[in-house]
């Protein structure tokens, strides 16, 4: 009998074979992204040293009080912003992209595609 796997064991696995390519650097640091079913998550990381540079959500009070939702591609779409904003600010300007297991697709997409706008390279 096949046994059908829960979704986010599945997205786990995704992301292991991803984080085995994908690596943050200090001149080029990893924009991993976290979607829950509520909000959305983005942080700049160097994985080498093990810190997080810079970091935005859909919980933090800038952004919360723009947003009318907070799981919409709108909201993914100004934390993208942000985060190359944040990036700017701390002279990061490009980045390796870690879409954490998820479809390019969507929230993902559009978080990545406001990133990129902002200034962010990738």
């Amino acid at each position: 009998m096949i046994k059908k796997g829960s979704r986010q064991k599945v997205r786990e696995k995704k992301h292991l074979r991803i984080r085995s390519r994908v690596s943050g650097t200090a001149e080029r640091p990893r924009l991993a992204v976290f979607r829950s079913n509520s909000h959305i998550y983005a942080q700049i990381i160097d994985d080498e040293a093990g810190r997080t540079l810079a970091s935005a959500s859909t919980l933090d009070k800038e952004l919360r009080g723009s947003l009318t939702q907070t799981d919409n591609i709108e909201a993914a779409e100004k934390v993208g912003s942000e985060i190359a904003k944040r990036a700017a600010d701390k002279g990061i300007k490009t980045v390796v992209f870690d879409r954490g297991g998820y479809i390019y697709h969507g929230k993902v997409q559009a978080l990545a595609d406001a990133a990129r706008k902002a200034g962010l390279e990738f």
